[in-house]
């Protein structure tokens, strides 16, 4: 009684570890909806999602429609009769018909501690914020923006070495084994629906590419929060103006030293294999990996063999 029919609607590699557990797991998958395939890579071939690859490894049929608007797409799934529907980073709004088609509803792994975090960016967002904690929650979607009943939540502490990406795969491990756990007890009818506090809730807005040039007059503690934040997307950037040429430095890892300076902001103070020291509206920042335009990135030793900017100003031309 216990094993349930389940379409599986995600699109990419966060969704991959949840689908993969709903394979190896008692649960029929009996559909998987994804995005449309997208153009990718220098080619700009259309390719697969990481979702839809899994599926097709695994002989599940794959549904890729635009939207639900169409009365073709709602039947067809409403047609499959499936006990529930889980919904990880899918990409789509569902409207009522479709949130109402499945025996128990669809339920979406979210990657927040509800409601802290709403919205298409709640890893990076929690970064940025400062946030001690992260986390899974399992919600009965309903037409809200991530404002469904919360069914089931695990905590992840937030570390100080944390980035987007790997925080990212942390909690969509988490996400995998959330659903594991929260399955048996919708089944068995035996999860209390518990109802989300608004006045608690943060929007967690799309990340932008324009988000991702630093400001120097901000604090470092600050900047060090963009760099995790937006590593690997968008990455975390600035000007550097040397003998004529400007050139966008992108920064992968960066941390905050304990150490004041006067310096006027972007300015950098030092530069040696220990870091690249930079000057900003409070504090030091130091930049330990580094990409140039057309480069690898970079360790900031390997850098500074070839290169000493000690003194130039960053982001100056902005």
């Amino acid at each position: 009684m216990s094993k349930l029919k389940i379409i599986f609607a995600g699109t990419p590699d966060f969704s991959v570890p949840p689908l993969t557990a709903l394979i190896e797991s008692e649960h029929q998958v009996v559909a998987v909806y994804t995005q449309p395939d997208r153009p990718a890579g220098r080619g700009r071939k259309l390719t697969a999602s990481p979702v839809k690859q899994l599926a097709l490894e695994h002989d599940i049929p794959v549904y890729q429609p635009l939207n639900f608007k169409s009365a073709e797409d709602q039947q067809a799934l409403i047609d499959l009769q499936a006990d529930l529907m889980v919904v990880v980073a899918y990409g789509l709004i569902l409207p009522k018909v479709i949130l109402d088609a499945p025996r128990l509803g669809c339920i979406n792994i979210h990657a927040s501690l509800l409601p802290r975090w709403r919205g298409a960016a709640p890893i990076q967002r929690a970064i940025l914020a400062g946030d001690a904690e992260s986390g899974i929650t399992i919600m009965q979607m309903d037409a809200g923006l991530d404002t469904g009943d919360m069914l089931l939540k695990k905590t992840c502490p937030v570390q100080a070495e944390d980035t987007g990406s790997s925080l990212h795969d942390k909690l969509s491990i988490m996400g995998a084994e959330a659903l594991m756990e929260t399955l048996p007890l919708l089944a068995g009818q035996s999860l209390k629906p518990e109802k989300q506090d608004d006045s608690l809730a943060c929007y967690a807005e799309k990340l932008h590419k324009s988000e991702a040039l630093l400001d120097w007059q901000q604090p470092a503690r600050q900047l060090a929060a963009k760099v995790r934040a937006f590593n690997a997307w968008p990455v975390a950037q600035t000007e550097m103006v040397q003998n004529g040429k400007t050139q966008m430095l992108r920064i992968w890892q960066a941390q905050r030293v304990d150490r004041s300076s006067d310096a006027v902001p972007g300015t950098v103070l030092k530069c040696d294999k220990e870091g690249i020291d930079v000057a900003t509206g409070e504090g030091v920042l130091r930049m330990q990996q580094i990409q140039l335009p057309g480069k690898k990135p970079m360790d900031v030793p390997a850098f500074v063999n070839a290169h000493d900017i000690t003194g130039l100003v960053l982001g100056a031309a902005d």
